[in-house]
């Protein structure tokens, strides 16, 4: 018998779709939420608009906004938070779950010791210097520590009443022949790119431990899906001065990401993990949709909008997720960046590892493929830096290309790996090791076109 867990059972799956209109259960009060608060999610994300002749997306005018209200507050916000995160872990006992917790949770105090020199102008030179602490702080902490809890009130919207299991319903035919998963994990990936891979991952561990994925399955969501953000990729195109093409960026990036997915779980080490579901958990195998799909499609929806939350209970946990959530990254930015930007800087570490990439980046034809393959090499230290590594390069097709690095290679030590590492999927830590390597050299191959397309259309 499978063991029950709360919030595993899967409720969006053909089944109860098909019971829904089998049924005919009554639909849920106030259907307009569903296109009304998607749509103004939608709009925040997707829509770009120009004001003060700057044009760019609403989430991205609003923490302009909020940054300018705050002037030189915002770098102790932003050391707050830092200051938050360190205690966390602690707090919580997380950091006696293992080795790479207590890891983390030690890298956090170092994020904030950092953090407060860098605010009060104390310490070594080689953290004041203006390219590394600082760096770290303005370009990456505070935007983040910014955009993430603002732009969960939006991803409320988008994820939360009906418009993601609708459009995962379509989705579904696509999923078993391309990814090798199924139909439902759809939704899964579209949460991981448009939510968090904290989001997806929360999902995929619990889908694997009720039998509704398999090893295998739940492996090549984890580390195929679970990129990080909108929210980040505007930070990373911010960074490379990319939002003037923002749907540009944001569409390639999810076609690249999704393309490298569907190789890699072709190849090993994704092609050899066992396709066996959890220990002592019965299989909940998916059925094929056999009625009129946008029935299927539209119970589904309307079955999430029932169990919704009202707006504002909503949007308060999905603020309250996003303040979590930065408090776990920005001591990391301030750490592990720190430490990979040094790395970078001063020692020829990512040089040596670049070598992997060089030769693409040279077939290719790019004008710099010692820089773009060292930023390459960065990112699995930590996604921000080939960003970082990459600003202000005169050749566009350069900066895309890296842009789409950032998302597309999901595996970073900063974030995702300890997350991964913390679930129960079997996935170890060379897999991970080897995955990243895989997924940026197919994504050099990837973008590289699609760079060079954006530019001659843009």
């Amino acid at each position: 018998m499978a063991q029950a867990h709360p919030g595993d059972a899967e409720l969006h799956t053909n089944t109860t779709a098909m019971a829904a209109i089998r049924n005919d259960d009554p639909r849920p009060p106030a259907r307009w939420r569903m296109l009304v608060y998607s749509a103004i999610g939608v709009f925040m994300f997707f829509v770009p608009i120009t004001i003060d002749g700057v044009s760019t997306i609403p989430l991205d005018h609003m923490v302009t906004w909020v940054r300018r209200i705050l002037g030189p507050a915002e770098r102790f916000v932003g050391l707050a938070i830092i200051a938050a995160g360190a205690v966390y872990p602690f707090a919580t006992g997380r950091w006696r779950q293992g080795p790479m917790r207590m890891t983390f949770a030690f890298l956090a105090v170092l994020g904030f010791v950092t953090a407060s020199m860098v605010v009060f102008g104390f310490g070594p030179s080689w953290i004041l210097d203006k390219a590394i602490g600082p760096f770290l702080l303005d370009k990456l902490v505070v935007p983040v520590g910014l955009i993430v809890p603002i732009g969960s009130v939006f991803l409320a919207l988008v994820i939360g009443y009906g418009l993601m299991e609708f459009v995962g319903v379509y989705l579904r035919p696509a999923m078993r022949p391309i990814w090798k998963v199924p139909g439902r994990a759809a939704v899964d990936a579209v949460a991981s790119f448009v939510g968090s891979y904290a989001l997806g991952l929360l999902l995929t561990n619990r889908m694997y431990r009720g039998g509704r994925y398999t090893a295998k399955e739940a492996a090549i969501i984890a580390v195929g899906f679970s990129t990080v953000s909108a929210t980040f990729m505007v930070i990373v195109a911010r960074t490379l001065g990319l939002m003037d093409v923002w749907l540009w960026y944001f569409f390639g990036t999810l076609v690249v990401t999704f393309l490298v997915t569907a190789i890699t779980v072709r190849i090993p080490p994704l092609s050899r993990i066992p396709d066996e579901v959890h220990p002592g958990v019965e299989h909940h195998p998916e059925q094929p949709v056999t009625a009129d799909r946008f029935s299927v499609a539209r119970r589904a929806a309307e079955q999430t909008l029932a169990e919704a939350p009202s707006l504002g209970r909503n949007v308060w946990l999905n603020f309250r997720d996003g303040l979590v959530m930065v408090m776990q990254i920005l001591p990391s930015i301030m750490s592990v960046g720190l430490i990979a930007l040094l790395l970078a800087t001063h020692t020829p570490v990512f040089t040596w590892v670049g070598y992997l990439f060089f030769p693409l980046f040279a077939l290719l034809g790019f004008s710099d493929p010692g820089l773009l393959a060292t930023a390459s090499a960065t990112s699995i230290a930590e996604m921000f830096i080939p960003a970082t590594m990459a600003a202000g390069h005169e050749d566009f097709v350069a900066r895309f290309v890296i842009g789409v690095i950032c998302v597309s290679a999901i595996i970073f030590f900063s974030a995702v790996v300890p997350a991964i590492l913390a679930t129960d999927i079997p996935v170890k830590l060379w897999h991970l090791v080897v995955v990243w390597a895989e997924r940026v050299i197919l994504t050099i191959l990837l973008a590289t076109p699609v760079a060079h397309l954006v530019a001659a259309l843009t």
